[in-house]
Order: C-alpha cells, then sequence, then structure tokens
C-alpha cells in the first residue's frame, strides 16, 4: 500500500513538473542580431542610431545605439526575426514619441540567407558625383570687381547669372546637402541646401553690401568662428560636400561627403573641379 501510494506521488509529482516545464517555454523566444558598421560617425547628443528589420512590410525595432567604434548586438523576437527581409538604419530623437522610424535613414540591405549587406544607396546614388566651384565675393562689392574675389567660394560655373553645375541625386526627405571649407581650426559651413539654382538660406559670414547668386555658396568676411580669421582666403583650402540630417545637432560634417575638391589659386572665371569621394560613404552588415 505504502509502495503504491509513493508511485502515486512520484506520478502526480512529474506531471506537475512537466506542465511547469511546458509553462516556462510556451513564452517567445529572442534571438542575437549582429550589426557591424564601416564609416558611420558619432551623432550629437540629441540623436541616436536605430535597428529596424521589415517584417511583412511593417518595420519592427531592433534597438538604439551611439557607440559606432565597435560591433553592436541586438536581442530580436526569434520568429520576427526569421522572417524579416530587410534591415534598415535610421537616426532618431534620443527622446523619441514616435514609434514609426524617421525621415533620416542611412543604411538599407535585404536579407540573402542569415545575413544582409548594407550600403547608402536609401540615400541617394552618388556614383556619377561631380560638380565644380569658384572664387567669387560679390556680397562686398558696390559696382565693379574689388580685386579681393580669393575670400569666397560658390558651387557652379561663373557666368552672368552663375550657373549649377552639380552631378548629385535629388535627396530623400530627412536629408539635406551642406558647403564647407576646411578652415584653421576646422570645417567652417556655408550653408545647407536641397536644390543647385538658388542660393542657400545661411549668409552669416558674408557681407552685405549685394545679395549673393543664385547658387549655394559663401563669401567669408563677418562672425568669424573662433579660432579662425576673417576674410578668409579660400585658396588651398579643401572644399567639402557632405550631407546631413535634417535636423542636425551636431556642428561637424556628417559621414556621407560625396564631394571634396581644392580650391586653386585662380578667381573667376576659373572653376576648381570636385572629385567623387565615394570611399566615405558608410556601408555594414548584419547577420542574425
Amino acid at each position: 500500500m505504502i509502495k503504491n501510494m509513493f508511485f502515486a506521488l512520484a506520478a502526480i509529482g512529474f506531471f506537475a513538473t512537466s506542465c511547469s516545464n511546458d509553462d516556462d517555454n510556451s513564452g517567445p523566444t529572442n534571438s542575437n542580431l549582429t550589426f557591424n558598421a564601416q564609416g558611420l560617425e558619432a551623432l550629437g547628443s540629441g540623436y541616436v542610431y536605430e535597428g529596424w528589420i521589415i517584417v511583412s512590410g511593417a518595420p519592427v525595432s531592433t534597438g538604439t545605439f551611439t557607440d559606432v567604434s565597435s560591433a553592436q548586438v541586438f536581442s530580436v523576437n526569434t520568429e520576427k526575426l526569421n522572417n524579416a527581409t530587410r534591415f534598415v538604419l535610421s537616426i532618431e530623437p534620443a527622446v523619441d514619441p514616435d514609434p514609426a522610424p524617421a525621415d533620416t535613414k542611412v543604411l538599407v540591405g535585404d536579407f540573402s540567407g542569415n545575413s544582409a549587406t548594407l550600403n547608402s544607396s536609401i540615400v541617394g546614388d552618388f556614383s556619377n558625383a561631380a560638380g565644380a566651384f569658384f572664387l567669387r565675393t560679390p556680397t562686398d562689392e558696390t559696382g565693379t570687381n574689388n580685386g579681393n574675389d580669393h575670400y569666397g567660394v560658390w558651387f557652379g560655373t561663373p557666368g552672368m547669372p552663375p550657373a549649377p553645375n552639380f552631378v548629385l541625386p535629388t535627396l530623400p526627405a530627412g536629408w539635406a546637402y551642406e558647403g564647407w571649407v576646411v578652415g584653421d581650426n576646422g570645417p567652417i559651413t556655408t550653408g545647407t541646401f536641397n536644390v543647385f539654382n538658388m542660393a542657400d538660406a545661411f549668409d552669416d559670414f558674408s557681407e552685405t553690401s549685394q545679395p549673393g547668386p543664385p547658387v549655394p555658396g559663401e563669401d567669408f568676411f563677418l562672425n568669424a568662428p573662433t579660432g579662425e580669421t576673417f576674410p578668409l582666403d579660400v585658396r588651398g583650402r579643401t572644399v567639402v560636400i557632405s550631407v546631413e540630417p535634417v535636423p542636425d545637432d551636431s556642428p561637424a560634417p556628417f559621414a556621407i561627403k560625396p564631394l571634396v575638391g581644392t580650391a586653386g589659386q585662380d578667381t573667376a572665371p576659373a572653376t576648381h573641379d570636385f572629385g567623387a569621394n565615394l570611399g566615405s560613404l558608410p556601408t555594414g552588415t548584419v547577420t542574425r
């Protein structure tokens, strides 16, 4: 009798343990998604990078990060990760009330098996990037050329009026072009722009005698940044066109710099060519 009771209790205990184990295993499981990137740059303090997998056409966040110096490992729902067809990397506000991805998408790639190769094609196709600039200072003139054209840079071909010559893609929402001249203390902005046949919205460094031409650019006479001396002689300096997230809380150029050139000694009507800088475009991989 005692033996029978012992076996009965053992059976009940085994059944209870089995049920408990079933309960423990009934929840969703997670798997790792490993992200590696080359060419990303740190963001300003108000923004973070965020990864997304696309599952049945809908974005699912994989998590956020700010450290671009090492690989990131995300813990993601296994079923969703296995069903993902694409990975996207975006730039998001650090405090973000919107659960959807922002317009500022940096990298994208489709899964092939357990990995995806990422590139910046979601920003634009820069494979044919080209353009030129000229040295001229129209904003301090009241009549004839006053002979100090080496203090300004404008993007296009000189003429009456100057004409745009960029070979660059139209950027999607969330992005803008920005011009830069490398000064004695770092890059100096010439302003942001999205069209090539209009002046940009920035003229803080220019004089006020005349408006600038209908192309992006800047004269460097007023309000010199810390560490710089104006008027700034642009000759021999590096000139850069970058692609910037909008909005942008970092004063430095972003990682994507499709055009880089060096200003020569000659002022307008001479032009100076940009060279394609495709090596600056960020790339990456994800593995599930």
